[in-house]
């Protein structure tokens, strides 16, 4: 069924969509019970939550980067992200192994979806036997709700038809289709009413007292807020005011295949508002208003992720836990997730798509999804620099960073070693592995030729990642058989976390900055937190003894360009695999722009023996001619700035039209 034919079609829990939801019909609620009392009508929004997409298990081998940060090797060509790289967006309309249309959840088709429950539930609300303090939870849920699909919805296809009414089936509403900033108003206010009308604390309201212990999830007051300064930055991005400016019609339209050189033309009327309101919910943060809190980046061993004992919150709880009874990741950094009863789901899908498939070492086909040396040149050194710098379309050594190649892991920002796996890392540590051709790989032979460069079943790149799924989930070791005794695996990718709230603000607050002066300012709606504070705290949590981290370098505080340039590298190591490269490319105008057009591997030659890593950090290994290699050229033109929108839907009145150039 299509999307807004979804919005017409489908009723909520009571009224059936069976071709697409499958209901039991003895699960269909009648109307006048499920908006009679306050608990019913939140189980009502409770169906809303459980159709929040998980990124990570719509399919048991999906796909979520699209961006310049990863790729798959051959057997997963089929998945979205190469498919992206091919130009070939069209396929994400029946690519089941996508989140934007996966089989076991869909954005398009739960957005239309739930879109029309808020609606129905709104229009409801005045039916409702209970107390002002329930309907404010009621109607604070369903316009975040409303807000936060379409918002969805127009990062990957730009600017739609704002649906605030439950229509009749029998009715086509002729909706204008508005442009991204015109939508972004619309739910700028939605989330504004949900600011206002949800508690801080679920727990400390009456009606939240119901279900005290077990409100983690629900949105609340700074959710809100969070996500009302994300939607006035997306919507002052130099492509949204690029496409404001060439609009004809209500529908956007980019001209010419180039940004020419408009990254860092920012809409500062949006970006002010985004600046404000970001910084007004880091301020809830530095006076406590708020529990969240930047998790510990504190380890006994960083590339087993084994945990500080005096850590009081971890890291890697914000992606994965591992012997907590299932607990939900995100730590205490998560700020918005949908529900994830996991039951083992982790160990039959996510588990299985980052490590070596060669001896088997990995479980499950051949499918690996791995991280490009683009992204690995993201992560920059200790000392805070970063080892290249874009000029002229094309990446440039930094001299002052320091970096050499012939000990290339060496004095690296400390995430890079938690988040990636290269030669010589010690992968399985069991001593006693599954068989003694595993136990051959127990260090990576990453190097050129190495028994773990295979593109068949291993990397192309030269890297893996165990950011959101730790290298112990091999054969070898067995992470994900540990089901009783509170050993089971839980991985879950968040929508949104403090730290990307730092580095929104910090943008926001670069994108508005006539100066160098400004970057380093405090303004009076965030008097504890400048834009280079921002970028700077994250640092600090990485930083140790063990693993020193520098601030932002002065030479990129001279100029606001010279910060955001700063400021888009960190958000590139900070959400590294995380789901937001493409949009962010694509934001800033520089999705079809080189070089990030060319994906790259790199390759080298060991120089030390294999018996070396036994006794020694692999980060000091020495290596030879260490280059990068083309691996994918994306010949991007403006049209793919957007996903196309299904044929069917354009078909449904003029006025609805298709993305330019689709």
């Amino acid at each position: 069924m299509g999307g807004l034919l979804l919005v017409l079609g489908s009723g909520a829990s009571f009224t059936s969509c069976t071709d697409w939801l499958d209901k039991d019909p003895e699960s269909i609620v009648a109307e006048d019970e499920a908006f009679k009392n306050y608990r019913n009508f939140q189980g009502y929004i409770e169906e809303i939550y459980s159709l929040i997409p998980d990124k990570e298990k719509v399919n048991y081998c999906t796909s979520w980067n699209f961006g310049d940060d990863a790729v798959h090797n051959p057997e997963g060509y089929a998945h979205m992200d190469h498919q992206v790289d091919l130009g070939n967006y069209r396929n994400w309309l029946s690519n089941n192994q996508c989140w934007l249309n996966g089989d076991r959840s869909s954005l398009w088709k739960n957005s239309w979806y739930c879109i029309r429950k808020c609606n129905m539930g709104i229009e409801k609300i005045r039916s409702l036997v209970g107390t002002d303090e329930e309907r404010d939870l009621l109607l604070g849920q369903m316009y975040f709700f409303r807000a936060w699909w379409h918002f969805e919805l127009m990062c990957y296809f730009g600017g739609l038809p704002y649906i605030d009414k439950a229509f009749e089936a029998t009715d086509i509403p002729e909706l204008p289709r508005l442009s991204f900033q015109e939508c972004a108003d619309r739910c700028a206010a939605d989330f504004e009413k949900a600011y206002e009308l949800l508690p801080i604390e679920w727990d400390e309201t009456l009606a939240g007292m119901q279900t005290s212990g077990k409100n983690d999830l629900r949105v609340n007051k700074f959710t809100a807020l969070c996500y009302l300064g994300k939607c006035y930055l997306w919507a002052g991005s130099p492509l949204m005011k690029e496409f404001e400016k060439t609009k004809n019609g209500g529908v956007a339209q980019l001209l010419g295949a180039s940004s020419n050189g408009k990254t860092y033309d920012y809409d500062r009327e949006y970006c002010q508002k985004a600046a404000e309101t970001l910084g007004k919910a880091l301020e809830m943060v530095h006076k406590g208003t708020v529990s969240y809190k930047l998790a510990e980046f504190k380890y006994s061993n960083i590339y087993d992720h084994e945990r500080d004992e005096n850590a009081e919150s971890c890291y890697s709880d914000i992606f994965y836990t591992y012997k907590q009874d299932w607990l939900q990741p995100g730590s205490t950094e998560a700020i918005f997730r949908g529900l994830s009863p996991d039951g083992n789901t982790s160990n039959w899908n996510c588990t299985k798509i980052f490590g070596p498939k060669v001896a088997g070492l990995v479980a499950h086909d051949k499918i690996i999804h791995h991280p490009t040396a683009n992204l690995i040149d993201q992560y920059g050194m200790a000392n805070g620099q970063p080892i290249y710098l874009v000029k002229n379309g094309e990446y440039v050594l930094n001299p002052e960073s320091g970096w050499d190649p012939e000990h290339p892991y060496k004095n690296r920002d400390p995430r890079f070693y938690h988040d990636i796996v290269f030669d010589g890392f010690h992968y399985v540590l069991s001593t006693d592995p599954l068989n003694s051709d595993q136990k051959k790989l127990e260090y990576c032979d990453l190097y050129t030729g190495g028994a773990m460069r295979s593109i068949a079943d291993a990397s192309s790149t030269g890297y893996f990642i165990q950011k959101l799924v730790p290298h112990q989930c091999n054969e070898g070791d067995k992470w994900y058989d540990a089901w009783g005794g509170g050993g089971p695996l839980h991985t879950y990718l968040p929508y949104m976390r403090l730290a990307d709230i730092y580095l929104m603000y910090a943008e926001a607050r670069a994108a508005i900055a006539s100066g160098a002066a400004d970057i380093k300012a405090k303004p009076e709606y965030c008097p504890s937190l400048s834009a280079v504070d921002a970028i700077n705290a994250l640092r600090d949590r990485v930083n140790s003894s063990d693993y020193p981290m520098e601030h932002v370098q002065p030479q990129f505080l001279d100029t606001r360009e010279h910060f955001i340039d700063e400021v888009r590298r960190e958000r590139a190591v900070e959400l590294a695999f995380e789901g937001f490269r493409w949009c962010d490319l694509q934001r800033w105008l520089l999705l079809t722009e080189p070089p990030y057009t060319v994906k790259y591997s790199h390759e080298f030659e060991r120089l030390e023996a294999a018996s070396w890593f036994k006794d020694h950090d692999p980060k000091d290994a020495k290596v030879g001619n260490f280059h990068k290699k083309d691996l994918i050229a994306r010949h991007f033109e403006s049209k793919h700035y957007w996903f196309p929108l299904p044929d069917k839907d354009t078909y449904l009145y003029v006025g609805f039209d298709q993305n330019p150039g689709w």
